[in-house]
Formats: C-alpha cells, sequence, structure tokens
C-alpha cells in the first residue's frame, strides 16, 4: 500500500512546472490523504534513485521552508536546484511563496 502512494506521490510531483514549488500537504490533500503529509515527505525521502526523476526540491513545507533539504546530497542543492528554475531561497525559506504555488487540487483534476 505504502510503495503504491509513494508511486502516486512522485507522479504528482514529476507534473510541478519549473519555476513553481508545492507543500507535502498540499500532495497529500489532493491524493486525498490530508493528514498524511509526513509520508509524502517520506516519500521525497526516498524519491532520489526513482526512474523518471523525481523534481523533490520542488516539493517544501507549507510555509516555503526547504524542510527535506537535509535529504539531498549537500545541504544547499537543494536551493541551489530552485535558483536555477528563478525561485530566490533565502534563509532556507521560499521568497513569494504563494507567488511560486502550485497547488495541484487547483493545476490538475482527478
Amino acid at each position: 500500500m505504502e510503495k503504491d502512494f509513494f508511486e502516486m506521490v512522485y507522479q504528482v510531483v514529476r507534473l510541478i512546472p519549473k519555476g513553481r514549488v508545492t507543500s507535502y500537504g498540499a500532495i497529500a490533500n489532493y491524493l486525498g490523504a490530508a493528514k498524511s503529509s509526513r509520508v509524502v515527505g517520506y516519500a521525497m525521502n526516498a524519491a532520489h534513485n526513482q526512474k523518471p526523476k523525481v523534481p523533490a526540491h520542488r516539493v517544501v513545507n507549507r510555509l516555503g521552508l526547504l524542510t527535506g533539504k537535509h535529504h539531498f546530497s549537500s545541504p544547499h542543492e537543494m536551493e541551489e536546484l530552485l535558483k536555477k528554475e528563478k525561485i530566490k531561497v533565502v534563509n532556507d525559506k521560499v521568497i513569494d511563496f504563494e507567488k511560486h504555488f502550485w497547488d495541484p487540487i487547483k493545476e490538475l483534476s482527478l
């Protein structure tokens, strides 16, 4: 069951456009598991070897904080990947989070 949930999470994360971010909770909510944002985080932690690639750097917490950064190969990789997509990060927080926020419930339809 959990493996299937992880795969659904990966499918959603692969749809996040470059230059946009979403939250663990927004993904969980979209998948009908509103209280499972932590499980979405576990899926992101396990995403690094997935094929096709999962852009886990585009998933942050509900405040725009880079809480998953310690799961990347270096503590700065998540921020560097976001900056390459023109997302400004200061003190591990996405600047203009609301502007960059991608809500799968609004952007996708089940």
